[in-house]
């Protein structure tokens, strides 16, 4: 029996160790869905605080119920570590660490790096390893093979197995999780993607098997810049429809009761989360180093990146009409997060928000249910959420709704508030009022 076959039956028969690097969004997920699908699932993550957590049965991720992690430490179907040498007796292994952007937009390998030194390590015939982490086309062929592989005289697709499936989480979200979304798989060889794809689909409903690490890249690369240059496109249309006179909400309201060849998008004060800011220009960074400028990904960033500023300088333009100057007024930034109803402020326009504003001279003050505390890495600055919400809405000069998270009482807020720029339409449906106006 060859090494594929016999992997491939272990995985099939979930007699295998599996192994998810990195315990964050993805990763912690990932790990559950392994561990309840039957999969002896060992966590490794450098960061103790989050071993510790799983040590004691405890979620740190909202969308992961800390009873399912109870119960999977309890069965022994999920342990937790800080020690890397675990590797050496793990068939599977999944790698789950954060690709940033760096200041000056080129992608930030080094968590990959980091993860691939440390697996190197550890390398061993009978493997198969899936990186998840969203990153540029090639990087599992061009980063990961040679060092897992090649250093090692391992044969890949015959001593080994490496593949790419890109991470599809949307934190939540409760239609859509990591079990029942689609998995895209692609295999640096033919066999690569068999026997990953048969290891997935033991946990994971449907997987969708590629021709190519470089295909499965480039898929997860194609959603978000979808989404990225849609966005980017109503973006601008709020601001025409602005200077038009034209309510950009009761335009795309309209354009949605079309049944086909129209997808409804939605305006905002800019975008932020892990994915759709930063995986497009992951692809046009790329393209720079083929000679080709990625013009559509280039302009919506351009847009989207502006919006903050726009934001402010519509409510400069609102708070002068009511005789009110920026510098010196109380400002309320209504949620942090860059979506609602989550804890998750990575690169959320908020920060902008709030920033662009003190400069402006404002007091700002924020409120979020699921944000205590907030600081701004590059600025400096950080800031702690009001606890007397409805107090700090009657004081305030206005109220600025950036992030329309469910458990705001919006007719409360309007009733005794000021003045209050939505830039989410949250209170769309409650009707019009003279203290309300939208982005």
């Amino acid at each position: 029996m060859s090494i594929k076959e016999e992997l491939t039956k272990k995985l099939k028969d979930k007699n295998v160790k599996v192994a998810i690097l990195g315990l964050g969004y993805v990763g912690l997920p990932l790990a559950v869905v392994f561990g309840e699908a039957g999969f002896k699932v060992t966590g490794v993550d450098p960061d103790k605080r989050k071993v510790d957590a799983l040590k004691e049965g405890r979620s740190y991720i909202p969308d992961v119920p800390t009873e399912a992690v109870a119960k999977l430490v309890k069965s022994g179907n999920l342990t937790a570590t800080a020690d890397f040498s675990v590797l050496q007796d793990m068939d599977a292994v999944s790698i789950c660490v954060p690709t940033p952007l760096r200041q000056t937009g080129d992608p930030d390998m080094s968590f990959i790096i980091s993860a691939m030194e440390e697996l190197s390590k550890y390398m061993h015939k009978g493997m198969v390893v899936v990186l998840q982490s969203t990153t540029y086309p090639g990087t599992t062929r061009e980063l990961l093979l040679p060092k897992l592989g090649t250093e090692h005289d391992l044969v890949v697709g015959e001593d080994w197995f490496l593949a790419f499936s890109p991470e599809r989480v949307d934190p939540g979200r409760e239609d859509f999780t990591t079990k029942n979304t689609p998995k895209v798989m692609g295999g640096i060889t033919e066999a690569c993607g068999e026997v990953a794809t048969a290891w997935y689909e033991g946990a994971i409903d449907i997987v969708h098997k590629v021709s190519s690490a470089e295909a499965a890249e480039m898929a997860k690369l194609l959603e978000n810049t979808f989404r990225m240059i849609n966005i980017g496109m109503v973006n601008e249309l709020a601001i025409m429809c602005e200077r038009l006179g034209v309510d950009v909400w009761e335009v795309i309201d309209a354009a949605a009761t079309k049944p086909f060849g129209f997808m409804k998008f939605t305006p905002g004060p800019g975008l932020g989360g892990h994915c759709i800011p930063i995986d497009p220009l992951y692809l046009s960074w790329k393209m720079k180093s083929l000679n080709y400028n990625a013009r559509f990904i280039e302009l919506a960033s351009e847009v989207n990146t502006n919006m903050p500023r726009y934001v402010v300088s519509r409510l400069m333009e609102s708070m002068n009409d009511l005789g009110k100057t920026i510098k010196g007024s109380n400002i309320l930034v209504l949620g942090v997060a860059y979506k609602p109803d989550i804890d998750d402020v990575r690169e959320s326009p908020s920060l902008d928000v709030i920033g662009l504003l003190q400069n402006k001279g404002a007091s700002v003050k924020y409120h979020d249910p699921y944000i205590p505390h907030i600081h701004h890495e590059t600025e400096g600055w950080q800031m702690d959420s009001v606890t007397d919400l409805m107090a700090e809405v009657k004081t305030s000069d206005a109220v600025v709704i950036v992030t329309n998270h469910k458990m705001y009482n919006y007719p409360e807020i309007i009733g005794v508030a000021k003045f209050v720029f939505d830039t989410r339409n949250a209170t769309g449906k409650l009707g019009r009022f003279e203290n309300v106006e939208r982005l």
